[in-house]
């Protein structure tokens, strides 16, 4: 039977967005002009993000959240969008993650975070999981019950994403920029030898690669994005690398060459908040994995979920449909 579908797991929370005028000095107040609540992290964004395709995929989450009010709201967003929640399970040990997500006039985001219920999510959320789903997406490393050691393949979140392999997935992973953390290497390097899709930021490539990212005068590092993802491939990721930053992404994958695939530039006055926008063009890049699109294909629409991310203030109420997408890309393709 040939799979069909994207798993996501991970963190799940509430973001509780916040627009401000300007970020204030420290001990000064600053006036919140609009305020709500979305959901957040890497599962749930990617996964309303492919649900609001409309693309026919099935679609699952995994995760643990809290006995509250943000829980009831993820399983009601969930739900809605006819995504199988069976394994989002409840605990009453910790309550849902949640961030406070401050986004000043120019759309750039500021978060304070509780982790919450994601601190305990752990190897045995994910034994019921046998379904003949494609793809199984985690996002992020980082978690802390699953960066605990494992004697046998270094960390336990490379432990699940081995057994997700096992299982005959496909395994993605997404990560979370961690600046001067001394862990963030080890805790990195035992899950790639068990993936075969790594989408991460330009920050992310520098914390993980030592290189510079960017110019001097502020351009992307073009050279030095490609060796990062050479260096990723090379460290045992089996299809697909990419590295992306506002101003395009580089992708490489086993069977076809590096490539820089430029973003659709929004202008500034139509850039209402960042918050997802990482998601989103994940979520854009896991269909084009999943449906074997070429690297630039897959690029296209990733950068295409992207932008229109970058148009909303939270990160769910900007996606499109995958037709409306696609008349983007071929408009802007001439």
């Amino acid at each position: 039977m040939e799979r069909k579908g994207i798993i996501a797991a991970g963190n799940m929370l509430v973001d509780h967005v916040h627009q401000i005028r300007q970020w204030p000095e420290r001990g000064w107040l600053v006036e919140i002009v609009h305020s709500e609540r979305a959901t957040g992290g890497a599962p749930l964004n990617v996964l309303l993000t492919l649900a609001k395709m409309h693309a026919g995929l099935p679609l699952q989450a995994v995760g643990l959240i809290g006995e509250d009010n943000d829980g009831d709201y993820i399983t009601a967003m969930l739900d809605q969008y006819h995504i199988n929640r069976q394994l989002v399970q409840r605990t009453s040990s910790a309550p849902t993650s949640m961030t406070q997500v401050m986004t000043d006039a120019d759309g750039q985001r500021t978060f304070f975070h509780s982790p919450g219920a994601n601190r305990l999510l752990d190897l045995p959320a994910f034994e019921p999981l046998d379904t003949p789903l494609k793809i199984f997406h985690l996002g992020y490393l980082l978690l802390e019950s699953l960066d605990l050691p494992d004697e046998a393949f270094g960390t336990r979140s490379a432990r699940l994403l081995a057994q997700m392999r096992d299982r005959g997935y496909e395994v993605s992973l997404d990560l979370v920029p961690r600046k001067g953390d001394p862990h963030y290497r080890p805790r990195v390097l035992p899950a790639l030898a068990h993936l075969d899709y790594l989408t991460i930021n330009e920050l992310e490539a520098c914390e993980f690669s030592g290189l510079e990212i960017r110019l001097p005068n502020g351009e992307p590092h073009v050279a030095n994005i490609a060796r990062a993802a050479s260096a990723l491939l090379d460290a045992g990721v089996r299809q697909r690398v990419v590295i992306h930053c506002p101003e395009g992404a580089w992708g490489v994958s086993r069977t076809e060459a590096g490539r820089w695939v430029p973003s659709w530039r929004l202008p500034p006055e139509e850039i209402i908040g960042s918050v997802g926008a990482g998601d989103a063009f994940c979520a854009g890049l896991l269909y084009g994995s999943h449906e074997r699109w070429p690297l630039t294909d897959s690029l296209q629409l990733a950068h295409a979920c992207a932008r229109a991310s970058l148009q909303a203030a939270n990160a769910i109420d900007g996606a499109k449909t995958l037709p409306e997408l696609q008349a983007f890309i071929q408009l802007q393709n001439g």
